[in-house]
């Protein structure tokens, strides 16, 4: 019998790197197959930036607007990306880990492979994105925007959603384990989600509500 696939296909990195840092990293245009770090570029604007092979680290790109953003192949740790404007980006095998995404905006974009851990995902817009094989792991996504996402194959695990929007929303083979789900939005649109039976119990409240179910009392 042969293999099950892998939940996810981790970043393809060349075996050697050209490393940037400060001034020599101010240029996005040089970080395919570059080691980036400490790079001051918030508020940049480009279109279409295509990046491939690259390792990211201490890269704050505060409020960019990179409509049209191609990531591949990349390692993204502990950069700046609040108030990001992406719209419409692809990420394929990318790894973000220690990040800030507060309000950032991926709105009809296409994540494959991707690993978002530990990272502040809270207030981002997903709006319209598609999902597939990837993974929330330790996230605070507190008041994210999920309206219109297709997700397959893709878990969040130990995230925090307080008051996330899942409106429009539509699972496929998606899990959803030991994650706060307080004043979640959008409920109705969870079929396709696998929890737990600990983490359906405390949600059952939520859920009921929902479905319009009134719970006696006892």
């Amino acid at each position: 019998m042969p293999d099950a696939p892998p939940l996810r296909y981790p970043p393809d990195l060349p075996p050697a790197l050209t490393p940037l840092a400060g001034e020599d990293a101010r240029d996005p245009e040089a970080w395919s197959e570059a080691a980036v770090e400490d790079a001051e570029l918030a508020g940049l604007e480009r279109s279409a930036l295509h990046v491939g092979g690259a390792r990211l680290a201490r890269v704050d790109l505060a409020g960019a607007r990179l409509p049209s953003l191609r990531l591949a192949d990349a390692e993204v740790r502990a950069c700046n990306l609040a108030n990001v404007q992406a719209r419409g980006a692809s990420l394929v095998r990318c790894e973000l880990r220690g990040c800030r995404l507060t309000g950032s905006a991926w709105s009809e974009a296409r994540l494959s492979d991707v690993l978002v851990k530990d990272c502040r995902v809270d207030l981002a817009s997903f709006a319209g994105a598609r999902l597939e094989r990837v993974a929330f792991e330790d996230c605070l996504l507190t008041q994210a925007y999920f309206q219109d996402v297709r997700c397959a194959l893709t878990t969040f695990e130990r995230c925090d959603l307080t008051e996330a929007d899942l409106s429009g929303a539509r699972f496929r083979d998606c899990e959803l384990r030991r994650c706060t789900l307080d004043r979640l939005r959008g409920v109705e649109s969870m079929g396709g989600v696998a929890m737990a039976l600990d983490d359906v119990l405390a949600f059952a409240p939520a859920l009921a509500a929902a479905l319009g179910i009134r719970v006696l009392e006892s």
